[in-house]
């Protein structure tokens, strides 16, 4: 209903802005004058808009939480309902919230600016990235890890392998696993970049480098959604008997994925990521895949922040660490267990 009067809503959230042919245009979420935000006004993609300076895009209702809410979709809903009449009448129609002028802050205008920066070009690079990962380097390392993911029956999507992507270490373009890496609104916020390299027997591994893996862009609270488990739903509508695991490492999440494809798998990128992830309130019972960093103070410290911030959710929290001493649950699928098949991680 909101893209059927899209017209009308573009002028009022956005008043500077200006008709262009089948769009609305103006400079940023801001409002201001400009041609980096585009608004469809007709056809099919009414309501769809792109802001391509920032690379954040969505439909009529991702519009209204965006420019009025802080990209808050509940509050967004609530002003829509009452922007289209839809009301019962018991409380009067309200507008729009004024919007306040930020105060300058001329420290933070270049790390805002930097940040911006990285994540344009963080989605740049993945939707420049062709999908699906069948037949590419990054499936023959992942198998060379134990991880064989057509056991799975699919790859998880989350995964591109892209041939040149730029590695400053080296000063040149190395072929590279990229990650998706989302917010809890499910958009894209940066990207996961493992280089990988070939053994003079021609298998694929980790670049040899000194830091092989790197994210571009801010990920705080965000994650890489690697496996739905038995449900097979997106994360933001997960049902509230679903399992979900949170690992550490990609490599790690996808070898519990493996070996219980029934579960729900995320990976948390960081150690001091996992106490921040954002996960549904239906999503009740978590299991935090560990690796057994035996004597690492800052490891445990951080472990523990996620095992409470959880806990204090209200969920039921468990805790599953490997035996091996300073291994993790991919060096578990790689071993054996006395039937000759892959240990189960959890």
């Amino acid at each position: 209903m909101l893209a059927e009067r899209i017209g009308v809503l573009a002028r009022e959230l956005l008043p500077n802005g200006r008709k262009d042919g089948a769009e609305w245009r103006c400079g940023s979420l801001a409002g201001e004058k400009g041609q980096s935000l585009a608004v469809h006004l007709n056809g099919s993609r009414a309501g769809v808009w792109a802001d391509f300076s920032s690379g954040e895009r969505g439909d009529a209702l991702d519009l209204v939480a965006a420019v009025l809410f802080g990209g808050e979709r509940k509050e967004a809903m609530k002003w829509a309902v009452s922007w289209l009449g839809l009301g019962d009448g018991s409380a009067p129609t309200f507008r729009a919230p004024e919007r306040r002028q930020p105060v300058p802050d001329r420290r933070n205008d270049e790390l805002d600016q930097e940040a911006q920066r990285k994540r344009a070009s963080a989605r740049r690079l993945w939707h420049d990235t062709a999908p699906g990962i069948a037949g590419t380097p990054v499936e023959a390392y992942l198998a060379g890890r134990g991880i064989v993911l057509r056991e799975l029956g699919r790859a998880p999507g989350a995964l591109r392998f892209n041939p040149s992507v730029w590695c400053g270490e080296v000063q040149r373009p190395l072929p590279a696993m990229l990650a998706a890496i989302c917010g809890p609104s499910g958009k894209l916020v940066a990207v996961h970049r493992t280089w990988l390299g070939q053994t003079p027997g021609g298998q694929w591994v980790k670049a040899d480098l000194q830091n092989a893996k790197k994210v571009l862009g801010s990920f705080a609270s965000g994650c890489i959604r690697l496996w739905r488990g038995a449900s097979g739903k997106a994360l933001g509508v997960a049902p509230d008997d679903d399992v979900t695991v949170i690992a550490e490492g990609i490599e790690t999440a996808l070898s519990v994925a493996v070996a219980c494809p029934e579960f729900r798998v995320l990976s948390a990128v960081s150690l001091s990521n996992m106490a921040a992830v954002a996960l549904p309130d239906t999503l009740k019972n978590i299991i935090f895949a560990a690796d057994n960093d035996s004597g690492n103070e800052k490891a445990r410290r951080a472990l523990e922040a996620a095992l409470k911030k959880f806990a204090s959710q209200g969920r039921t929290v468990r805790l599953a660490m490997p035996e091996i001493v300073h291994g993790d649950w991919n060096d578990v699928l790689r071993g054996k267990d006395t039937d000759g098949k892959p240990e189960r991680p959890v």
